[in-house]
């Protein structure tokens, strides 16, 4: 079941203890540079290997990362072009975006050991950088520090995008810096930031902005980086602008706290580079072809169809580089992932197609004897997919590896050598091994698992007859091809096909722009801060601390983690973060409050029993036997009914999935006056009963007249729904069209639609044949 404790099990425990375990081979100066890992609350733990752990946490916030360097597949491109590439430019660092063009003139030969070697070949300079000798000729060599060449753009310094910034935004012209002229986020008048130009000596401190000479706010805007000694302390001064690019700009806006990302999105403006075209390669690196195709041309590509361009490539020289790149890019395409290019930003990406992505990686490993953790895998997956999953999940087995997965996919379930079935309910009432064993034991076990594995798929006997419809008319947005469709009013419709047919293109992209009044509910992060959690999401905090401040005759403030009742170690996170600079920041648990986020004063104060600490531990499930208070009680009934009973009322919402986050937005806008919901893979993360209770409140909806319209894989809803439209039959550009559209009984005989040949599949399947 959804919150039983499978993820306790397997992540906080199994590969916990793992990776503690692996820590503490590290000497004691190593380890005081990684995080501290607490003990797993277990007695014992035998037969642990070393657990590699794949799961759907988005890719992090580097702007610079793509599909292609996470996955090495840029690597191996950019050594292909340097062997092969016309004209012939340098070695694999000229094709990098992350490698700054550096001008030097003369031979460069890479000095080892004292003694100096020339490089064998373009491979051997892959070793840029450090100490080299110049040859100059007539015997003269000069030993000194040097850089190769690389491919990034000057222009947009890699990024593949330029941002003109308001300067209306960062200062405030009739004031002095000594006045707090300076308007950025953490620049304060006494503060070091704004000192660094009040007493870098280029500006009187006390004159305003608006009264500078035109060199006066050349060098407070623009200037380039040159030393200042300020209180006896060198320093490097640069202009506002360079120092707010470089600090904001370049960083992931989505990975922001809200009032950074405020800033930055009222200070800039992005668009493509008008040097590289958004390539971010140097015009050099995009002059280099191979059979007419540059190194920006193959990232560029459906993954796909880079795959085949390669299979082309019968040069003998390169042949093993070749095969190793073409059996990542055909485990792409294996995975389901075929329709991305390897130029798409990482951090685009969502948590199903983050895991897969790193997935690559270990799929043409050669490490056995390792513990294999993936964290639903299936998510984001058409029925047609799944089965190349479940075919890759073996292939890591059969090399000598164990394969945990937690699941709640029926055909990934059929697949195991051995369930282990966690339960029997969600959150208190769970966290109880209730079945383990074969897929047969678990079908005669009686578990609510067993039970819905043994049930047949049925179609809905009667569909509702339509209201009206939403015309999209010649719908070309990303792959679609001049799509036309009526979608239904008044009925349950389901918008099928593979991953990348183009299902979001057509209901994300279209449907809001033709009808305005369509409220989307998707599974993107909800933007809040590290304090944010559903209590305070969906406005029940604020009645829990008033039945708080009632009952214990105080002031309401108290029982707030960001008001009077707040930790004044940790502010009320919970947490301390220390920011290492460019290393990731460190988090660690606040010692003063453990965690708890309140002081102990706090603790003291109770409502039936319970302290404000232990209610928000609560589960939504529990808490709606506690609270009798009438607002707590209506939105914990209507969290309960979308499938979040087993989620805690102060759990930080930054640790929900993307389909936790779209239920928790669905239980919010139920109270509101929405005619049509669009919804995005409501099912992910629920267990076949919860997906049973989601679609009984889905035909509630409808019931109640309105409209609800779902992209979703998951084929009993595909089963259940009123109306189905079928995209593919691809994805990518071998997707874009509409195959089918009708009830879903009739999709069952339509040619060529991977939907209707799955949903046969399973409606003539009887569980565990």
């Amino acid at each position: 079941m959804s919150g039983s404790g499978k993820s306790s099990l397997v992540f906080e425990t199994i590969a916990a203890e793992s990776q503690r375990m692996i820590n503490e081979t590290y000497s004691a100066f190593v380890q005081g540079f990684m995080p501290t890992l607490a003990r797993p609350d277990v007695d014992v733990l035998r037969g642990l290997t070393t657990a590699i752990i794949v799961d759907q946490e988005r890719m992090g916030a580097n702007v610079r990362s793509t599909v292609g360097t996470v996955t090495d597949a840029n690597a191996f491109l950019r050594i292909l072009f340097s062997r092969l590439g016309q004209p012939h430019i340098g070695g694999p660092q000229a094709f990098s975006f992350n490698i700054p063009s550096v001008r030097g003139s003369g031979t460069i030969t890479i000095e080892r050991g004292g003694r100096t070697v020339r490089p064998a070949d373009d491979g051997e300079r892959r070793h840029y950088g450090g100490s080299v000798a110049i040859e100059h000729g007539a015997g003269r060599t000069e030993v000194r520090t040097f850089t190769l060449a690389g491919g990034m753009c000057p222009r947009c310094e890699g990024m593949g995008s330029v941002s003109d910034v308001d300067l209306t935004q960062l200062y405030d012209e009739t004031k002095s810096l000594a006045e707090g002229a300076i308007t950025i986020p953490g620049y304060t008048a006494d503060g070091w930031s704004t000192r660094m130009f009040s007493e870098s000596g280029f500006f009187d401190p006390h004159k305003p902005i608006r009264d500078y000479s035109k060199t006066e706010l050349h060098d407070f805007l623009y200037k380039d980086p040159v030393k200042v000694r300020i209180n006896g302390i060198n320093l490097t001064y640069e202009g506002l602008v360079p120092k707010v690019q470089k600090s904001f700009l370049s960083k992931d806006v989505d990975a922001m706290q809200p009032h950074i990302r405020a800033f930055v999105e009222r200070v800039a403006t992005f668009s493509a580079c008008p040097d590289c075209g958004g390539t971010r390669l140097s015009e050099g690196a995009r002059s280099s072809k191979i059979k007419g195709i540059s190194i920006a041309d193959a990232c560029a590509m459906q993954i796909s169809d880079l795959a085949d361009w390669l299979r082309g490539l019968a040069e003998p020289s390169v042949a093993p580089l070749v095969a190793t790149l073409q059996h990542d890019l055909d485990a792409f395409v294996e995975i389901g992932l075929g329709y991305l290019s390897l130029d798409r930003p990482s951090g685009t990406l969502s948590g199903g197609e983050a895991q897969r992505t790193r997935m690559i990686r270990h799929v043409g490993s050669s490490l056995t004897d390792v513990t294999y953790v993936f964290d639903e895998p299936t998510i984001g997956l058409h029925a047609h997919d799944v089965e190349q999953m479940n075919a890759l999940l073996r292939r890591l087995r059969d090399k000598g590896n164990t394969v945990l997965v937690v699941e709640h996919d029926p055909a990934v379930i059929r697949v195991a050598d051995h369930v282990v079935d966690m339960g029997p309910r969600a959150g208190p009432h769970g966290g109880t091994i209730v079945y383990e064993g074969t897929v047969d034991g678990l079908i005669a076990s009686g578990t609510a698992t067993g039970r819905y594995l043994d049930v047949r798929l049925t179609l809905k006997s009667e569909t509702r007859t339509r209201r009206g419809s939403i015309p999209i008319r010649n719908a070309r947005l990303h792959n679609l091809r001049d799509v036309s469709v009526d979608v239904p009013i008044g009925v349950l419709v389901a918008v099928t096909g593979v991953a990348g047919s183009g299902k979001s293109s057509l209901i994300h992209g279209c449907l809001p722009r033709t009808d305005p009044s369509v409220t989307v509910i998707d599974q993107s992060a909800i933007r809040g801060s590290r304090r944010s959690n559903p209590a305070t999401y969906t406005g029940i905090l604020d009645p829990i601390r008033k039945a708080f401040a009632s009952a214990n005759g105080v002031n309401a403030s108290l029982f707030s983690a960001n008001s009077e009742g707040a930790c004044p170690a940790c502010n009320g996170l919970g947490k301390t973060y220390t920011d290492l600079g460019f290393m990731a920041t460190v988090v660690s648990v606040c010692e003063v409050c453990e965690g708890r986020r309140f002081t102990d004063d706090v603790l003291h104060y109770r409502l039936r029993g319970r302290n404000i600490v232990e209610v928000l531990a609560m589960p939504v499930e529990e808490a709606r036997d506690f609270f009798t208070e009438r607002p707590v009680r209506v939105m914990l009934d209507r969290l309960a009914d979308v499938g979040l009973g087993y989620v805690s009322l102060g759990q930080a919402l930054d640790t929900l999935s993307g389909g936790e986050r779209q239920r928790l937005k669905l239980a919010i806008e139920m109270s509101g006056t929405t005619e049509v919901y669009v919804l995005d893979e409501p099912t992910t993360g629920l267990h076949m009963q919860d997906v049973d209770n989601l679609i009984g409140l889905l035909d509630r909806l409808v019931e109640a007249g309105r409209t609800v319209i779902v992209i979703e894989h998951n084929l009993d809803v595909v089963a259940r729904a009123d109306w189905v439209i079928d995209l593919g039959p691809g994805g990518g550009h071998d997707g874009g069209r509409v195959i089918f559209e009708g009830p879903p009984a009739e999709l069952l005989r339509t040619a060529g639609s991977l939907t209707g040949e799955h949903l046969r599949r399973r409606l003539e399947t009887i569980a565990g044949s």
